[in-house]
């Protein structure tokens, strides 16, 4: 039986940004309960001023939940 990896979970992306800003899409999914991870966020960690992008990513069931969220978020932000 081979194990299965965060790759193997988490396949949809939802966001790609800066490491600061993923954190912040990161802490918003959470707090509805969706589940995600950072994708390269250790360059982000250890050298964020060279970071390249990052990612979140989230699972197949719960990619577009995580989308209209982030969605519906960014309006809100832009009102």
């Amino acid at each position: 039986v081979r194990s299965r990896g965060l790759g193997d979970v988490y396949k949809r992306q939802v966001f790609s940004g800066s490491p600061w800003e993923a954190e912040i899409i990161k802490g918003l999914l959470e707090s509805n309960d969706i589940r995600c991870v950072i994708k390269d966020g250790i360059m982000g960690t250890l050298a964020p001023y060279i970071a390249p992008a990052v990612s979140v990513l989230v699972t197949e069931d719960e990619y577009e939940s995580a989308t209209e969220l982030i969605r519906s978020r960014a309006e809100k932000d832009n009102d």
